[in-house]
Protein backbone atom coordinates (compact mmCIF):
# COMPACT_ATOMS: atom_id res chain seq x y z
CA UNK A 1 0.00 0.00 0.00
CA UNK A 2 1.20 3.35 -0.97
CA UNK A 3 2.21 5.82 2.09
CA UNK A 4 0.07 9.03 2.17
CA UNK A 5 2.60 12.25 1.12
CA UNK A 6 1.24 14.49 3.92
CA UNK A 7 2.54 18.00 4.45
CA UNK A 8 3.89 18.73 7.96
CA UNK A 9 4.57 22.33 9.15
CA UNK A 10 6.25 23.09 12.18
CA UNK A 11 9.02 24.89 13.89
CA UNK A 12 12.53 23.51 14.04
CA UNK A 13 12.76 22.53 18.14
CA UNK A 14 14.73 19.49 19.34
CA UNK A 15 11.70 17.50 19.58
CA UNK A 16 11.07 17.55 16.16
CA UNK A 17 14.09 16.40 14.76
CA UNK A 18 14.08 12.82 15.00
CA UNK A 19 11.48 12.61 12.78
CA UNK A 20 12.64 15.47 10.11
CA UNK A 21 15.76 13.10 9.86
CA UNK A 22 14.32 10.37 9.97
CA UNK A 23 15.02 8.78 13.00
CA UNK A 24 11.36 8.14 13.70
CA UNK A 25 8.41 7.22 11.22
CA UNK A 26 4.67 8.13 11.03
CA UNK A 27 3.15 4.88 9.98
CA UNK A 28 1.43 5.08 6.98
CA UNK A 29 2.92 8.55 6.10
CA UNK A 30 5.95 10.01 3.97
CA UNK A 31 6.22 13.52 5.14
CA UNK A 32 6.83 16.59 3.47
CA UNK A 33 8.42 18.73 6.40
CA UNK A 34 7.95 22.35 6.43
CA UNK A 35 9.89 24.25 8.51
CA UNK A 36 8.55 27.82 9.39
CA UNK A 37 8.04 30.08 12.32
CA UNK A 38 4.67 30.12 14.05
CA UNK A 39 3.58 33.55 12.77
CA UNK A 40 3.73 31.72 9.18
CA UNK A 41 2.30 28.68 10.26
CA UNK A 42 -0.38 30.19 12.01
CA UNK A 43 -1.50 32.57 9.19
CA UNK A 44 -1.53 30.20 6.40
CA UNK A 45 -2.76 27.36 8.20
CA UNK A 46 -5.91 29.50 9.66
CA UNK A 47 -6.21 31.64 6.96
CA UNK A 48 -5.98 29.10 4.02
CA UNK A 49 -5.72 25.90 5.72
CA UNK A 50 -2.51 25.49 3.80
CA UNK A 51 -1.14 21.93 5.64
CA UNK A 52 -2.55 18.80 6.20
CA UNK A 53 -0.63 18.47 9.60
CA UNK A 54 0.27 21.67 10.98
CA UNK A 55 1.09 23.05 14.71
CA UNK A 56 -1.29 25.38 15.91
CA UNK A 57 -1.60 28.44 18.40
CA UNK A 58 -3.74 26.82 21.17
CA UNK A 59 -5.87 29.90 21.25
CA UNK A 60 -6.33 30.45 17.61
CA UNK A 61 -7.66 27.19 17.43
CA UNK A 62 -9.68 27.22 20.72
CA UNK A 63 -11.48 30.07 19.13
CA UNK A 64 -12.25 28.35 15.75
CA UNK A 65 -13.10 24.66 17.68
CA UNK A 66 -15.51 27.04 19.58
CA UNK A 67 -16.90 28.41 16.71
CA UNK A 68 -17.36 25.01 14.88
CA UNK A 69 -15.30 26.57 11.72
CA UNK A 70 -12.31 24.95 12.40
CA UNK A 71 -10.82 23.18 9.51
CA UNK A 72 -8.17 21.25 11.93
CA UNK A 73 -8.85 18.63 14.63
CA UNK A 74 -6.35 18.31 17.70
CA UNK A 75 -3.42 15.91 18.33
CA UNK A 76 -2.72 15.96 21.87
CA UNK A 77 1.26 17.17 20.87
CA UNK A 78 2.38 20.42 22.61
CA UNK A 79 5.47 21.51 20.32
CA UNK A 80 5.27 24.82 21.92
CA UNK A 81 5.36 25.27 26.00
CA UNK A 82 6.80 28.44 28.29
CA UNK A 83 6.27 29.87 31.82
CA UNK A 84 5.08 33.81 30.17
CA UNK A 85 6.56 35.85 32.91
CA UNK A 86 9.34 37.15 30.61
CA UNK A 87 6.63 37.88 28.13
CA UNK A 88 6.03 41.69 29.44
CA UNK A 89 8.38 44.33 29.16
CA UNK A 90 8.29 47.81 30.69
CA UNK A 91 8.79 51.35 30.45
CA UNK A 92 11.66 51.40 33.31
CA UNK A 93 10.87 55.08 33.75
CA UNK A 94 7.17 54.71 34.18
CA UNK A 95 7.31 53.88 38.08
CA UNK A 96 5.70 50.42 37.42
CA UNK A 97 7.13 48.54 40.54
CA UNK A 98 5.09 46.05 40.76
CA UNK A 99 2.81 44.39 38.09
CA UNK A 100 -0.72 46.14 39.96
CA UNK A 101 0.98 49.36 38.73
CA UNK A 102 0.19 48.32 35.22
CA UNK A 103 -3.53 49.51 35.77
CA UNK A 104 -4.07 52.37 33.85
CA UNK A 105 -1.19 51.94 31.33
CA UNK A 106 -0.61 51.78 27.41
CA UNK A 107 0.26 48.00 26.69
CA UNK A 108 1.44 46.72 22.98
CA UNK A 109 0.27 43.63 21.63
CA UNK A 110 1.35 41.95 18.45
CA UNK A 111 -2.21 39.99 18.37
CA UNK A 112 -4.70 40.10 21.96
CA UNK A 113 -5.85 36.67 21.39
CA UNK A 114 -2.02 35.25 21.20
CA UNK A 115 -1.88 32.10 23.58
CA UNK A 116 1.27 33.77 25.55
CA UNK A 117 -1.26 36.63 26.15
CA UNK A 118 -4.11 34.57 27.39
CA UNK A 119 -1.65 33.08 29.64
CA UNK A 120 -0.25 36.60 30.99
CA UNK A 121 -3.46 37.88 31.40
CA UNK A 122 -4.43 34.96 33.58
CA UNK A 123 -1.65 34.92 36.49
CA UNK A 124 -1.62 38.93 35.94
CA UNK A 125 -5.27 38.85 37.41
CA UNK A 126 -5.01 36.29 39.47
CA UNK A 127 -1.87 37.14 41.04
CA UNK A 128 -2.04 40.95 41.15
CA UNK A 129 -5.72 41.44 40.93
CA UNK A 130 -5.09 43.81 37.11
CA UNK A 131 -8.12 43.10 34.47
CA UNK A 132 -8.04 43.25 31.02
CA UNK A 133 -10.53 46.40 31.28
CA UNK A 134 -7.82 47.67 33.46
CA UNK A 135 -5.33 48.85 31.01
CA UNK A 136 -5.65 49.77 27.32
CA UNK A 137 -4.31 47.26 24.34
CA UNK A 138 -2.30 48.45 21.57
CA UNK A 139 -1.99 46.16 18.10
CA UNK A 140 0.11 45.62 16.22
CA UNK A 141 3.13 44.14 14.60
CA UNK A 142 6.52 44.14 17.05
CA UNK A 143 9.26 45.20 13.96
CA UNK A 144 7.07 45.23 10.72
CA UNK A 145 3.91 47.71 10.95
CA UNK A 146 0.68 46.41 9.57
CA UNK A 147 0.20 43.41 11.30
CA UNK A 148 -3.45 42.32 11.89
CA UNK A 149 -5.57 39.96 14.66
CA UNK A 150 -5.42 36.61 12.42
CA UNK A 151 -8.69 35.53 14.33
CA UNK A 152 -12.25 37.88 14.67
CA UNK A 153 -12.80 38.57 18.18
CA UNK A 154 -16.20 39.61 20.24
CA UNK A 155 -14.29 41.01 23.07
CA UNK A 156 -16.44 42.01 26.09
CA UNK A 157 -17.57 45.52 26.68
CA UNK A 158 -15.30 47.55 29.00
CA UNK A 159 -11.68 46.27 27.22
CA UNK A 160 -10.00 48.31 25.18
CA UNK A 161 -8.29 47.78 21.95
CA UNK A 162 -7.03 49.73 19.27
CA UNK A 163 -4.65 49.58 16.53
CA UNK A 164 -1.29 51.22 16.75
CA UNK A 165 -0.58 54.05 14.03
CA UNK A 166 -0.06 53.12 10.45
CA UNK A 167 3.58 52.95 10.01
CA UNK A 168 4.57 52.42 14.00
CA UNK A 169 6.22 48.98 15.47
CA UNK A 170 5.49 47.89 19.26
CA UNK A 171 9.35 48.06 19.34
CA UNK A 172 9.32 51.72 18.10
CA UNK A 173 6.89 52.75 20.23
CA UNK A 174 7.96 51.28 23.18
CA UNK A 175 11.09 52.44 22.66
CA UNK A 176 10.22 56.13 21.96
CA UNK A 177 7.69 56.20 25.25
CA UNK A 178 4.71 55.59 23.15
CA UNK A 179 3.78 52.61 24.81
CA UNK A 180 4.31 51.74 28.81
CA UNK A 181 4.61 48.08 27.69
CA UNK A 182 4.62 45.59 25.58
CA UNK A 183 3.30 41.74 26.12
CA UNK A 184 3.71 38.54 23.58
CA UNK A 185 5.65 35.61 22.93
CA UNK A 186 9.13 37.38 21.43
CA UNK A 187 11.20 40.22 23.17
CA UNK A 188 10.80 43.51 21.30
CA UNK A 189 14.17 44.69 19.57
CA UNK A 190 14.64 47.65 21.99
CA UNK A 191 14.93 45.27 24.55
CA UNK A 192 17.10 42.86 22.80
CA UNK A 193 19.31 45.91 22.26
CA UNK A 194 19.67 46.84 25.67
CA UNK A 195 17.67 50.11 25.58
CA UNK A 196 18.24 51.44 28.89
CA UNK A 197 14.35 51.96 29.75
CA UNK A 198 13.32 49.07 28.83
CA UNK A 199 12.92 46.01 30.92
CA UNK A 200 11.41 43.36 32.34
CA UNK A 201 8.45 43.58 34.53
CA UNK A 202 9.71 40.96 36.51
CA UNK A 203 12.75 41.39 38.30
CA UNK A 204 13.58 38.04 38.14
CA UNK A 205 11.26 36.35 35.25
CA UNK A 206 12.54 32.54 35.87
CA UNK A 207 11.31 32.82 39.68
CA UNK A 208 8.27 34.10 39.49
CA UNK A 209 7.40 31.70 37.04
CA UNK A 210 8.94 28.75 39.27
CA UNK A 211 7.13 30.15 42.14
CA UNK A 212 3.84 30.09 40.38
CA UNK A 213 4.31 26.05 38.99
CA UNK A 214 4.83 25.20 42.65
CA UNK A 215 1.52 27.32 44.00
CA UNK A 216 -0.32 25.93 40.61
CA UNK A 217 1.50 22.76 39.07
CA UNK A 218 0.96 24.37 35.45
CA UNK A 219 3.34 24.53 32.76
CA UNK A 220 1.40 26.80 30.52
CA UNK A 221 0.75 24.55 26.95
CA UNK A 222 1.42 27.46 23.47
CA UNK A 223 0.99 25.35 20.33
CA UNK A 224 -0.96 21.64 19.79
CA UNK A 225 -0.88 20.09 16.56
CA UNK A 226 -3.62 19.82 13.98
CA UNK A 227 -4.71 17.49 11.24
CA UNK A 228 -6.79 18.44 8.52
CA UNK A 229 -10.22 17.54 8.97
CA UNK A 230 -11.00 16.16 5.81
CA UNK A 231 -7.70 13.95 5.99
CA UNK A 232 -8.84 12.16 9.19
CA UNK A 233 -12.81 11.35 7.91
CA UNK A 234 -11.10 9.35 4.96
CA UNK A 235 -8.00 7.96 7.37
CA UNK A 236 -9.29 7.23 10.66
CA UNK A 237 -6.49 5.68 11.80
CA UNK A 238 -4.31 8.67 10.81
CA UNK A 239 -4.40 10.78 14.32
CA UNK A 240 -2.90 8.05 16.55
CA UNK A 241 -0.02 7.34 14.39
CA UNK A 242 0.88 10.58 14.44
CA UNK A 243 0.81 11.09 17.81
CA UNK A 244 2.56 7.61 18.30
CA UNK A 245 5.10 9.84 16.15
CA UNK A 246 5.32 12.87 17.50
CA UNK A 247 6.23 10.97 21.11
CA UNK A 248 8.57 9.10 20.40
CA UNK A 249 10.24 12.16 18.65
CA UNK A 250 10.26 13.78 21.89
CA UNK A 251 11.41 10.89 23.80
CA UNK A 252 14.71 10.85 21.71
CA UNK A 253 15.23 14.07 21.55
CA UNK A 254 15.23 14.08 25.67
CA UNK A 255 17.54 11.03 25.80
CA UNK A 256 19.88 13.15 23.65
CA UNK A 257 19.35 15.90 25.95
CA UNK A 258 19.91 13.88 28.76
CA UNK A 259 23.00 12.32 27.27
CA UNK A 260 25.87 15.34 27.86
CA UNK A 261 29.14 13.61 27.41
CA UNK A 262 28.95 15.85 24.28
CA UNK A 263 26.34 18.25 24.75
CA UNK A 264 23.65 18.24 21.99
CA UNK A 265 23.05 22.31 22.42
CA UNK A 266 24.88 25.31 21.68
CA UNK A 267 24.64 26.19 25.60
CA UNK A 268 27.15 25.81 28.51
CA UNK A 269 25.52 24.05 31.56
CA UNK A 270 22.71 22.30 30.33
CA UNK A 271 22.79 19.34 32.87
CA UNK A 272 21.98 21.95 35.40
CA UNK A 273 18.81 23.46 33.60
CA UNK A 274 18.00 19.63 33.10
CA UNK A 275 18.42 18.48 36.46
CA UNK A 276 17.09 21.95 38.00
CA UNK A 277 13.89 21.07 35.69
CA UNK A 278 13.43 17.78 36.70
CA UNK A 279 13.74 18.24 40.42
CA UNK A 280 10.81 21.34 39.87
CA UNK A 281 8.73 19.60 37.78
CA UNK A 282 9.34 15.92 37.49
CA UNK A 283 10.71 13.39 34.93
CA UNK A 284 8.14 14.05 32.79
CA UNK A 285 8.00 17.59 32.37
CA UNK A 286 7.34 18.45 28.50
CA UNK A 287 4.48 15.82 29.01
CA UNK A 288 2.09 15.11 25.78
CA UNK A 289 -1.37 13.16 26.28
CA UNK A 290 -4.42 13.97 27.30
CA UNK A 291 -4.73 13.51 30.81
CA UNK A 292 -1.21 14.28 32.17
CA UNK A 293 -2.62 17.86 30.85
CA UNK A 294 -6.19 18.14 31.23
CA UNK A 295 -6.44 20.09 34.15
CA UNK A 296 -3.50 22.37 32.47
CA UNK A 297 -5.84 22.57 29.66
CA UNK A 298 -8.91 23.23 31.63
CA UNK A 299 -7.62 26.50 32.97
CA UNK A 300 -6.83 27.95 29.35
CA UNK A 301 -10.03 27.06 28.33
CA UNK A 302 -11.79 28.45 31.62
CA UNK A 303 -9.67 31.85 31.02
CA UNK A 304 -9.84 32.10 27.22
CA UNK A 305 -13.97 32.34 27.65
CA UNK A 306 -14.16 34.23 30.74
CA UNK A 307 -11.97 36.73 28.39
CA UNK A 308 -14.67 36.66 25.42
CA UNK A 309 -11.89 34.51 23.33
CA UNK A 310 -14.20 31.26 22.60
CA UNK A 311 -17.93 31.60 21.69
CA UNK A 312 -18.68 29.04 24.17
CA UNK A 313 -17.24 27.28 27.15
CA UNK A 314 -15.25 23.83 25.37
CA UNK A 315 -14.13 20.61 27.81
CA UNK A 316 -10.59 19.73 26.62
CA UNK A 317 -12.06 16.78 25.32
CA UNK A 318 -13.87 18.59 22.39
CA UNK A 319 -10.49 20.08 20.81
CA UNK A 320 -8.56 16.30 19.95
CA UNK A 321 -9.40 13.24 18.23
CA UNK A 322 -11.24 10.72 19.83
CA UNK A 323 -8.51 8.08 19.19
CA UNK A 324 -5.94 10.32 20.96
CA UNK A 325 -7.71 10.99 24.02
CA UNK A 326 -6.40 7.75 25.60
CA UNK A 327 -3.63 4.94 24.27
CA UNK A 328 -2.70 1.32 24.69
CA UNK A 329 -0.63 -0.42 27.55
CA UNK A 330 2.11 -3.43 27.35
Amino acid sequence: MNKLELSIAVGNYDRMRPLIDGEVQIDGVNPVFMLHDPEEIFFRAFRHADFDITELSLSSFTVKTAADNCPYVGVPVFPSRAFRHTSIYIRTDRGIETPADLRGKRIGVPEYQLTANVWARLFLEEDHGLKASDVTWLRGGYEQPGRVEKIALDLPEGVHVENIPSGETLSGMLASGELDAVMGPRAPSCFDRGHPHVGYLYADPQQAASDWYRRTGIFPIMHLLGIRKTLVERHPWLPFSVYKAFEQSKALALAKLSDTAATKVTLPFVEDQLQAARKLMGDDFWSYGFEPNRRTLERFLKQHHAEGLSCRPLAPEELFHPATLESFKI
